[in-house]
């Protein structure tokens, strides 16, 4: 009781989590789907995707270089080397493609796209993990891939080039999850060691090999892409570790207002008519499902 005789309403900390969970995340959309994703396109005109995407790698190699050295000798004790590498290469092929997608492409696009990564990751994890799909959750993914076309629509010979790359970044970024989920035996932390330093070897060389000369005033753009994907990387892994992914989920969703108004303000990119419906499905049917998907688990506890 207080003072004046009234009960004090103590928060809760679940509420705190979830609410300081959702902060992290809108964080993260703002360093990765906000300023990342402004410089790689403005950089993407003059420097090749493979040397933004090496640089980048470098820059989280830097950060880890202490992880490295603790786990030097698990990461040569690896269970699944091979197929560690497959997943590295698919992560780089994904992410090479994403960054020419964004070059060639509106943002809004790319990003509306992207959002059928989790449709494609749902259909192969059908067909190679031998998971089991509920009949609302193949319902929601016909309606948003109906989304994408829409998205996609009729266009130009370049305009097709850029869907036709922004594809291949999904199919291989789905890809690279699907064996991050065939690799729950790994250990995590040298999971993500592997990758970053594979990622760094694995571009190093088509890097290499299509360098252009950096001018000095673009070092600080080019190294700021490397440093607010790693921070960004700490924001989402913050943000999952306090909040529940049930919760953080839909949120994710809100990145194409971010990638919207950098291409609006910052690149004179007005989303056509047909991106803005396509992008209104998609979220539809991806908020929906996950409304759905909750509400029976929710019965099913009751029960």
């Amino acid at each position: 009781m207080n003072g004046h005789g009234q009960s004090e309403k103590r928060e809760n900390p679940r509420e705190t989590d979830t609410r300081a969970g959702v902060g992290w995340l809108l964080l993260d959309m703002a360093l990765v789907s906000g300023g990342m994703t402004a410089l790689v396109k403005a950089q993407g005109v003059t420097y090749p995707a493979f040397q933004l995407v090496f640089i980048r790698a470098m820059i989280g190699l830097i950060f880890i270089l202490p992880l490295i050295w603790r786990h030097r000798m698990e990461m040569l004790r690896v269970k699944y080397p091979w197929r560690n590498l497959f997943r590295i290469c698919c992560n780089a092929i994904a992410l090479t493609s994403n960054f020419i997608a964004i070059t060639l492409l509106p943002l809004a696009t790319v990003n509306a796209v992207g959002f059928s990564r989790p449709l494609v990751t749902m259909a192969m994890a059908v067909a190679f993990l031998g998971e089991r799909v509920s009949r609302y959750r193949w319902a929601g993914a016909c309606l948003a891939f109906a989304g994408v076309l829409v998205v996609i629509g009729p266009g130009g010979a370049e305009f097709n080039a850029g869907v036709l790359v922004v594809l291949v970044s999904v199919v291989f970024g789905a890809l690279a999850v699907i064996q991050t989920r065939a690799l729950r035996q790994e250990n995590t932390t040298v999971m993500m060691v592997f990758y970053t330093v594979g990622l760094a070897v694995i571009t190093a060389v088509p890097a290499i090999w299509t360098w252009k000369p950096v001018a000095p005033l673009d070092w600080g753009p080019l190294l700021a892409i490397g440093l607010l994907a790693q921070m960004g990387q700490y924001c989402f892994l913050r943000a999952y570790r306090i909040a529940d992914a049930s919760v953080l989920a839909p949120v994710g969703y809100l990145s194409i207002l971010f990638v919207t108004a950098v291409g609006y303000f910052l690149f004179d990119e007005v989303p056509e008519t047909r991106v803005v419906l396509g992008i209104a499905i998609i979220l539809v049917s991806l908020q929906s499902t996950a409304l759905v998907e909750y509400v029976l688990k929710t019965l099913r506890r009751r029960k």
